[in-house]
């Protein structure tokens, strides 16, 4: 699995289509070729994966780099299912902070993880 890294990589892919959506998350997908006479922006034939954790919904840090952890681990997870395309997971919604307290919680990043199965598994049964 291959990381998105530039900000024209994140712009193409939030160009593309939505293919799966739940309460919090949100996946984009787009193709790896490069339209005719433009650069291409992925060099491989694989699973690209970028994550979009936003200031607005996870204030801080910790939290940002601890949804960012589980996407990456989930995607991982399951990079076999996915086809091979550019991929952005983006969060869409905070979650609450009266249920979740603590920044790092177990309990947060059970909900996290459980979402984002639900999110993967929706983007592979649109693939089909």
């Amino acid at each position: 699995m291959q990381r998105l890294k530039t900000r024209a990589q994140f712009q193409a892919v939030l160009a593309g289509a939505t293919v799966a959506r739940t309460a919090h998350f949100a996946l984009h997908r787009c193709a790896l070729e490069a339209p005719p006479g433009a650069a291409p922006l992925f060099d491989a034939q694989d699973v690209w994966l970028g994550a979009m954790v936003p200031k607005r919904w996870a204030r801080r840090a910790v939290t940002r780099n601890a949804i960012k952890r589980q996407i990456y681990a989930m995607a991982a997870a399951s990079e076999s299912a996915l086809p091979h395309a550019a991929h952005v997971v983006r969060l869409r919604s905070g979650f609450d902070r009266k249920e979740f307290v603590s920044a790092v919680s177990d309990k947060l990043k059970t909900a996290v993880r459980v979402e984002l199965q639900q999110l993967l598994e929706r983007a592979v049964a649109a693939r089909a």
